[in-house]
């Protein structure tokens, strides 16, 4: 192609731009996944630097999928797209450079936001100007926008549930390690049968292993049986330790058990994460190389082991530069956590992502993990919330898609005058 002095430089801009989307992801979307843990001590920031890098790095790398969608969400006419392979070539680059400088902004201030509708909102501002109003499906921006309702609505309601459920059968009680004792096996099962299907449903998905709704409950099923049973002991230990009459000693052994069940739940969120969100970097990447190496772009792209090895070392590196500053929000500004209440907000957010994820519900993980920290800090009144964070959060939200579409238009133009087209 004339566009470029040589295919490798496209190439290399290209891998540079989705390096920086990584960075800008893990520094601010992976720590939703394990700012509850930090907030309630849960797990200290350099753990869960350690343990979510692990993870998402593993997710991104080893089960980030070998195809991707090239054009997000399905949000651009794939006949234009055809058409116009160039445009989109440039819409790429104006795509992660825009989507990754929004991102790096709201970490800057500590908002949590969606890096999935960072890059939807860049896609759509290139889509609308370089290809044309109609080129847009405006129905799924639609969507979208009923996301930043749907999604912190039901985790918030689920984890209000689950917290109000907990803090009855087993704070307010007088004898919580006895409580814990009958009741925690269930909530180990509930767990580790939660953590199967997040895997199976989201984690899991981009390796082509595609259970059906039955046999996905049954082995589901059967890794819950065995959390029930990892339960017992660790419930019994913790009983062990707390046989004195100090009714305080009992309470912080009682949330010792809730830690575990809640960095087990994070590190499910985090891998799923990592498999998935991955793609929000290296779907453009694959669009550019698929454009550079064919002149053409495909709607959907080989995607080689260097990219998702990118997009994963991208991440990982985001969230131990940056990511502190995120999880400082979502753990602990928001409102106070303790691990029980850390649970009862990462259980709420792999429940409601399953059942998104099996209904069809366009939700963003970032605002379902906010709106279960809501759902738990309004179980104690809304007192308990701060409300001038939240109404940031709440605003940085609303302005994501359209931020990322006005910073995408101007790249777009930068990069379409950048090579003489």
């Amino acid at each position: 192609m004339e566009l470029f002095a040589g295919a490798d430089f496209g190439l290399l801009l290209g891998a540079a731009l989705a390096l920086y989307m990584a960075w800008a992801i893990g520094a601010n979307d992976v720590a939703n996944a394990m700012g509850t843990s930090v907030g309630s001590g849960a797990l200290t920031i350099t753990g869960a630097v350690l343990v979510a890098g692990v993870l998402e790095f593993v997710g991104a790398f080893l089960a980030g999928g070998h195809v991707t969608d090239t054009v997000r969400q399905g949000m651009l006419d794939v006949e234009l797209v055809g058409q116009h392979p160039e445009l989109v070539y440039y819409g790429m680059l104006s795509a992660l450079l825009s989507a990754g400088t929004l991102l790096v902004v709201a970490t800057r201030f500590g908002l949590p936001v969606s890096t999935t509708h960072s890059i939807v909102g860049a896609i759509v501002g290139f889509g609308a100007v370089g290809l044309g109003y109609d080129a847009v499906a405006w129905g799924k921006v639609g969507q979208i926008v009923l996301s930043w309702i749907t999604s912190p609505l039901l985790g918030g309601v689920l984890s209000f549930l689950i917290f109000n459920l907990i803090r009855q059968q087993v704070l307010d009680r007088d004898d919580p390690i006895v409580r814990i004792t009958r009741l925690g096996p269930a909530f180990f099962f509930f767990v580790f049968f939660i953590v199967g299907l997040v895997t199976l449903f989201k984690g899991l998905k981009n390796l082509s292993l595609d259970y059906d709704l039955p046999t996905a409950v049954g082995l589901s099923l059967a890794l819950g049986g065995v959390g029930a049973l990892i339960g017992v002991f660790v419930i019994r230990a913790a009983a062990r330790r707390a046989g004195g009459p100090d009714r305080e000693d009992h309470f912080r052994h009682v949330e010792r058990v809730f830690v575990v069940l809640q960095v087990m739940t994070a590190c499910a969120v985090a891998f799923a994460h990592g498999s998935n969100d991955v793609a929000n970097s290296i779907g453009p990447l694959a669009a550019v190389h698929s454009f550079v190496t064919t002149g053409a772009v495909a709607k959907k792209a080989a995607v080689e082991p260097w990219m998702l090895a990118l997009g994963g070392f991208g991440i990982v590196i985001g969230l131990a530069t940056w990511g502190y500053r995120v999880m400082e929000t979502v753990g602990k500004k928001i409102t106070e956590l303790t691990p029980s209440r850390g649970f009862a907000a990462e259980l709420a957010a792999a429940t409601t992502i399953v059942l998104a994820s099996r209904l069809g519900i366009p939700v963003s993980t970032t605002h379902i993990l906010v709106g279960s920290v809501l759902g738990v800090g309004l179980a104690r009144g809304i007192g308990a919330l701060d409300l001038r964070v939240v109404g940031n959060i709440l605003v940085s939200w609303v302005a994501t898609v359209p931020m990322a579409a006005v910073l995408s238009i101007f790249f777009f133009y930068f990069f379409k005058g950048l090579f003489g087209a």
